[in-house]
């Protein structure tokens, strides 16, 4: 027997059917009250919000292509068919499977490279890896690409450790924090960047997941006229590329390089020399630290 709505416990399917619009109006308005007195679960809808709307945006293209020629065709033939209700039933079946391919492969098409052109060759910063020919970008580049797109808009929740707000005495302590739990975390060093010389100061940073059992790191920087920039800091897998390269993604362009046992990714809503400055300036600070 189902229990009466308001002995229902609001858990991830019952946040999942408020975020879809699927609950009447007396459990939605428990759910609201429920969101407002449990800031940890409002922050999980809305990371779950920011991942469907962006996996929405970098589908658009796929879902409104076409239907295939080759479908459209064999419902054409069995039209006249007298066994047509079989064919419809046979159609539907190869539509539906047809269409979870199509989709898989968006998915991955959409997150790993988006109709991304290769990566092209820059003037590295002095003494950097220089890459002597052109390659399609590294799937955590698209990934650093996808967090910047998610997590740049936001007003309240930007990060997860916020180093810009409260007292300025205990900006530090904040500092600090933030770089030995995503060190931990990350397993590599996680530098903290000072890029005031370019307008740009530290809001803070979160922990992101890269690959299955591993973290990544982003931090944000914003400049004094609100344009934010985020850097992905990730442990590189074996064999990956050193090379100092650039790509853009949309209205994202992204400089990225392997130093070391870490990849970074600079990502920002800025034009190439710009973005280039705030690289050199990271990279100058890196190679700094060894």
């Amino acid at each position: 027997m189902t229990a009466p709505a308001d002995e229902r416990p609001v858990d991830a399917a019952m946040l999942s059917a408020w975020l879809d619009h699927e609950l009447d109006p007396a459990e939605r308005a428990r759910v609201d009250a429920w969101l407002r007195e449990h800031p940890a679960d409002a922050e999980t809808v809305r990371r779950w919000a920011a991942d469907r709307d962006a996996l929405a945006a970098a589908l658009q293209p796929q879902l409104a292509e076409p239907v295939p020629e080759r479908l459209q065709r064999l419902v054409r033939e069995h039209r006249a068919d007298d066994g047509r209700r079989a064919a419809w039933r046979r159609v539907a079946m190869l539509a539906v499977f047809a269409a979870g391919g199509a989709f898989g492969a968006s998915l991955m098409w959409a997150l790993q490279r988006q109709a991304a052109p290769a990566a092209q060759l820059v003037h590295a910063p002095s003494g950097a890896p220089f890459a002597a020919t052109s390659a399609a970008p590294e799937g955590w580049v698209q990934r650093a690409a996808l967090a910047h797109r998610v997590y740049v808009p936001e007003i309240r929740h930007p990060v997860e450790v916020n180093v810009a707000e409260g007292p300025e005495g205990a900006r530090a302590a904040q500092e600090q924090h933030l770089q030995r739990w995503l060190t931990k975390r990350v397993d590599v060093p996680v530098p903290l960047f000072d890029l005031s010389a370019q307008g740009f100061e530290l809001v803070g940073g979160r922990l992101l997941p890269d690959e299955p059992d591993r973290p990544c790191a982003m931090l944000m920087y914003q400049h004094r006229d609100g344009q934010r920039v985020t850097v992905y800091l990730r442990k590189a897998s074996t064999g990956v590329p050193a090379e100092f390269r650039y790509e853009r993604e949309g209205d994202v362009g992204l400089f990225y390089w392997v130093e070391g046992r870490t990849g970074y990714a600079l990502a920002g809503n800025l034009g190439r020399e710009q973005l280039l400055a705030l690289a050199q300036a990271i990279y100058a600070q890196q190679q700094g630290r060894r």
